[in-house]
């Protein structure tokens, strides 16, 4: 504000100046006069600096809490923030949305200070002439209205912009993460013609954004130089008629000039803020998201045995499943229709809420339990976990939470130890993101090694060694059975070499337990078995 009230006055100097120096002739008062013209100007360029530096970390530092809030929210255990968004647009909500409305912190400093410097203007403006004093007071405020109207089609058209920004990010991330499988299936070709229907989308959205955004900035251009030119107009009037003097004339014209400054600063802010709103709404919509399944109050049962009991379990292809799964014993899980098995592991993991029925761990229902220490009693991987840009032994230690624990014997029960040998630096070789350094097998057995890891009471696995070799498979499901001795574990698979291992294996189909028994027993007696194990 000091900046802009220190150049607002450098033209009201300069009128003194000649009326009081130049006119006079006099040495000294050109001197003094010009003394405190250099004052002026190192007081507004040092005010400047000092001034734009806070305001841009201002703007910084509000963007960076923004992105922790959305970071929070996404990563809240009670879920929901995802719920229909691809992770791309995510992404571009806690970048682009959350460096637009951050900017409003740096914006609003530019804000005061121009309002600042009209301020300074009118009253140097009112001290010349009452006339040019008023017009100033009383055209400002309509000028700022008639910006905000001209600002609100650039709002729309920003919010528009954003979405389809998000929406290609999105889309294109979903590509890159599927582009083995696109290329394995030779959908190059589609996938493009995806990306780039999304892409000139998003690009006809920039340019109707940024089309706006030019008739704002001209629009608002254009009222302030006719303003600018009303007010030097009516100041060499005045002095044409005497009214004022050549000194008050110069000062007048030199704050006539001085004013497209602040006016070109409201632009600007009001641009800034306009956009800022239409991404302050996208960002509100991520942190309101109503939660995937409520927060529980019950204590977790100390110690967790590890006994699960499902009754009328209900939930997208689940159709009032009965289920008991006795402490430290090893369940097969076999389903049929594979949305039945995602949708057992999404009750399991407390991602969604049953639409009817409930699980219990040792007689406490999942729905009472908050969500994070449900999921450290029962751990659900999931077969398309994702693995880090880190090193294989980071991913694995990410499981077990203490960076001191010993992750051997995990690494040798999902023969990983096997994946680190073959690594240039072992263990500590780091891995490309998601893991994609590494064959689909070799990423398998490193997942597996992370939840074994974990060492949970209850461990879900779903498909753990999809793409893991026999022989490998059958010395992971021997290791796996004596690692997890003493505790719960669920393998949802159709793998016969994990299922064999079990001590029990249960058939789901058309959402039911429909039978019950050994490997050996189903293979033998059961015909919906036999086609989705042995098939």
């Amino acid at each position: 504000m000091a900046h802009q009230a220190c150049e607002a006055l450098v033209p009201v100097v300069i009128g003194l100046t000649i009326d009081e120096a130049v006119g006079t002739g006099s040495a000294g008062a050109l001197l003094r006069w010009l003394l405190v013209l250099a004052v002026l100007f190192l007081v507004l360029s040092t005010c400047y600096r000092i001034s734009a530096r806070f305001a841009e970390g201002a703007g910084e530092s509000a963007a960076h809490r923004i992105r922790q809030d959305l970071a929070a929210r996404v990563l809240d255990p009670r879920g929901g923030a995802d719920t229909g968004r691809l992770p791309g647009a995510l992404t571009a909500v806690a970048t682009g949305d959350a460096r637009r409305v951050g900017s409003v912190a740096s914006a609003l400093p530019y804000a005061l200070s121009a309002l600042t410097g009209l301020a300074v203007s009118a009253v140097a403006l009112l001290r010349t002439s009452v006339p040019l004093g008023l017009l100033v007071l009383l055209g400002v405020p309509p000028l700022l209205w008639i910006g905000h109207l001209i600002s609100r089609p650039l709002e729309r058209r920003s919010e528009a912009e954003q979405e389809h920004a998000a929406h290609a990010s999105g889309v294109a991330a979903d590509l890159v993460a599927g582009l083995r499988v696109l290329k394995g299936i030779g959908a190059e070709g589609a996938a493009v013609a995806r990306y780039r229907e999304t892409s000139r989308s998003s690009l006809a959205s920039a340019l109707r954004a940024a089309n706006s955004r030019a008739w704002h900035d001209g629009a608002i251009l254009a009222l302030t130089g006719v303003f600018i030119a009303v007010i030097g107009l009516v100041g060499a009037h005045l002095a044409m008629r005497g009214t004022i003097s050549v000194g008050d004339l110069v000062a007048a014209v030199g704050l006539a000039q001085y004013l497209l400054g602040p006016f070109q600063l409201l632009t600007y802010v009001n641009g800034e803020f306009a956009q800022a709103r239409a991404s302050a709404d996208r960002i509100a919509e991520v942190l309101a998201s109503p939660p995937a399944v409520a927060a529980g109050t019950a204590p977790l049962p100390s110690p967790v045995a590890g006994r699960l009991r499902l009754r009328g379990l209900t939930h997208g292809a689940l159709r009032g499943l009965d289920l008991d799964v006795a402490p430290g014993s090893v369940v097969g899980v076999v389903a049929r229709d594979p949305a039945a098995a995602n949708d057992l592991l999404l009750c399991l993991g407390r991602e969604r809420e049953p639409a009817g029925g409930s699980v219990e761990l040792d007689g406490v229902p999942l729905s009472d339990l908050d969500p994070g220490e449900a999921r450290r009693a029962v751990l659900v991987a999931h077969h398309d976990a994702d693995l880090f840009e880190d090193s294989l032994l980071a991913n694995v230690r990410a499981g077990a939470g203490d960076g001191a624990t010993d992750v051997g014997p995990a690494l040798a029960a999902a023969a990983a130890d096997d994946v680190a040998e073959a690594l240039p630096d072992g263990v500590h070789t780091v891995l490309a993101e998601r893991g994609r350094s590494l064959s689909g097998g070799q990423r398998q057995r490193v997942a597996l090694a992370r939840a074994l890891a974990a060492d949970p009471p209850v461990l879900v696995v779903h498909d753990p060694t999809t793409a893991v070799d026999t022989v490998t498979e059958a010395r992971i499901a021997a290791r796996l059975r004596e690692l997890r001795r003493g505790r719960t574990t669920l393998l949802v698979t159709t793998s016969p070499a994990l299922l064999a291992g079990t001590d029990v294996v249960v058939v789901l189909d058309g959402g039911r337990v429909t039978a019950e028994g050994s490997h050996p027993e189903l293979v033998a007696s059961h015909e919906t078995y036999r086609s989705a194990v042995l098939a």
